[in-house]
């Protein structure tokens, strides 16, 4: 599922003026997926807490969430297309209201190591560079067909995020140098042969390759 929906998310990029290479596509599709997963995420430990008659803090406020402006869904759980921002509208929300607010995360954060801070400067480092808000619409309702509830939806993504960067050590981009093929991490793994209770440190940590196998070789 994950391949087909990346490569329908690639021909939309590859048709925009915005994005002129392998290197842009991975950019672009990587802050449309981290702030998916995170508002599925979200949504979890807020249904978990509600379960345990707890609150529940979004990291998020409400109009900058996943849900509220890229994907909302009406009374029945369907996609509201009367409500979904597309075109200008799309782009001017995105570039002047959706980016500086993650940004300033940076500035608002008590220390660097909260999430709050972590999110502020991924969002420093980057900007939207889709042009068109019709060709963000499509890659934005490509990205919420994923889902990423059971282990093995996220090895397959660890799995193709790792072939994007590949690729883009191909096409002669920066980038492409730091991949590891899967076999070296595998035998790595195998060699150092961690075990629960013991820390783990991926020091790079770009597909978490590392922090997948490991987690697999705990229980294989």
């Amino acid at each position: 599922m994950f391949e087909q929906v990346f490569k329908n998310i690639d021909d939309i990029f590859h048709k925009d003026a915005g994005c002129s290479s392998e290197l842009d596509y991975t950019e672009q599709s990587s802050w449309m997926l981290f702030l998916k997963y995170l508002d599925d995420l979200e949504f979890t430990k807020s249904q978990e807490a509600e379960m345990m008659m707890e609150d529940y803090h979004y990291i998020i406020d409400a109009p900058y969430r996943w849900s509220a402006w890229a994907a909302p869904k009406d009374a029945d759980g369907h996609f509201d297309h009367n409500n979904a921002l597309t075109g200008d509208d799309l782009t001017d929300f995105v570039d002047g209201e959706l980016f500086p607010y993650l940004k300033g995360f940076k500035q608002r954060a008590d220390h660097p190591n909260t999430i709050h801070y972590k999110i502020g400067e991924i969002f420093s480092e980057i900007k939207n560079k889709i042009q068109s808000g019709y060709s963000l619409r499509d890659a934005l309702e490509k990205v919420d067909q994923l889902r990423f509830r059971s282990q093995q939806e996220k090895h397959e993504l660890s799995h193709l995020y790792e072939a994007k960067i590949k690729n883009m050590g191909n096409a002669g981009r920066n980038g492409g140098e730091y991949y590891t093929p899967r076999p070296l991490i595998r035998a790595m793994v195998g060699v150092v042969d961690p075990k629960i209770s013991e820390t783990i440190y991926d020091c790079a940590a770009g597909s978490a390759g590392f922090l997948c196998e490991a987690y697999g070789h705990f229980y294989s």
